[in-house]
């Protein structure tokens, strides 16, 4: 299995913290971690390419979160119980994700968005709530891209998955663009989306 990562001496060891419901015991380190969880990305793409459920709901938010890291994480498709230095309190979970799919629903019936847009702020409320303990950028990227293609028939979006994961000036790009999108301001996460452009393998 571990042939399949590659490993160097500047991987960064993973803490007690994020071993914690770790179902693959030989990875040790952030790298070994990212290439894991890009796998289970792309075999959920491949699951859930012909769905027709409803995907603006828990239960099929759940259900994705499962099918990308059920092979990783014991607690994966579970709402985390604990308070994070981000995201809302775990109380709020739920009901939080309720208004977000109405508002969502709401934005499609009305056009009050162009669809870019409406998944990008999907995106983003998704990742502010953090129903998970972890990887919760990458379902939210995900559940925009099935957004863009169940619903509005378009492109998945550019997100650059494979230098958020790699390159740290990319991710700090990334990470500007959603802390400007927390003021209200989503320019800086559509001009991102607008010009990245990662080929990495």
């Amino acid at each position: 299995m571990s042939n399949l990562f590659r490993h160097d001496k500047y991987s960064t060891p993973l803490t007690d913290e994020e071993k914690q419901g770790l179902k693959q015991k030989w990875v040790t380190t952030r790298e070994e971690l990212n290439s894991l969880e890009t796998l289970g990305i792309f075999n959920a793409e491949k699951k859930l390419v012909k769905t027709r459920n409803v995907i603006l709901s828990e239960n099929f938010l759940k259900k994705l979160h499962k099918q990308i890291f059920g092979n990783i994480w014991d607690w994966a498709g579970k709402y985390r119980t604990t308070e994070r230095n981000i995201g809302i309190p775990p109380y709020q979970i739920s009901s939080q994700l309720k208004i977000l799919f109405d508002d969502v629903n709401y934005w499609i019936k009305h056009h009050t968005y162009p669809p870019k847009e409406i998944a990008i702020r999907l995106h983003h409320r998704l990742v502010h709530i953090h129903p998970f303990a972890n990887g919760n950028g990458r379902t939210s990227r995900l559940l925009a891209d099935l957004l863009m293609e169940k619903t509005f028939n378009q492109p998945k979006l550019n997100w650059g998955n494979k230098c958020i994961d790699k390159l740290p000036e990319h991710r700090s790009k990334y990470m500007t663009a959603l802390r400007k999108a927390d003021r209200g301001d989503y320019s800086a996460l559509i001009q991102f989306l607008d010009e990245s452009n990662c080929d990495m393998e």
